[in-house]
């Protein structure tokens, strides 16, 4: 399913849902982070997604981190929680979703690197640059969060 994003865009559709989406900012031994480019959008992201009827918050994020790239990881913190209204995601099928998004620090613990049906490519890329990324703003301001700080952040 495509989806388009409107971040602070005075003529974004109105959003009709909101659902909870977890992410996690991860970096290995190196201090290269964890990332995705997305298939449904083709921008590069941290891993996330939706949580699922009978987890919790860390374990959608494990999972996530787990289908989209192939690591196995623990999440040690909360970086932030998202919840802008003027961030609103657009689907193919008719939903247009409100952001509201809890991202988390996270140790990769094993695993091999892969991509899935929602990544077309998983890599660790050094911090120096991100800049060479296509990043949607709400993802970087994230990825900046868990670069510069252990602080929770309320956006």
């Amino acid at each position: 399913m495509a989806r388009v994003d409107y971040y602070n865009d005075p003529n974004a559709p109105k959003a009709n849902s909101i659902a909870v989406a977890v992410s996690a900012f991860i970096q290995d031994d190196k201090g290269r982070i964890l990332m995705i480019r997305r298939t449904d959008n083709d921008l590069y992201a941290i891993p996330g997604g939706q949580l699922e009827l009978g987890e919790t918050l860390a374990h959608a994020a494990v999972r996530e981190v787990r289908e989209e790239t192939g690591i196995q990881c623990e999440v040690t913190a909360v970086i932030g929680l998202y919840s802008n209204p003027d961030h609103v995601i657009a689907y193919s099928d008719g939903e247009i979703r409100q952001e509201f998004s809890i991202c988390f620090r996270a140790n990769p613990t094993g695993g091999k690197l892969r991509t899935s049906s929602e990544s077309k490519e998983a890599l660790w890329t050094r911090v120096d640059l991100l800049d060479t990324l296509h990043i949607h703003p709400s993802t970087r301001l994230r990825i900046t969060h868990g670069i510069t700080s252990e602080s929770v952040f309320f956006t």
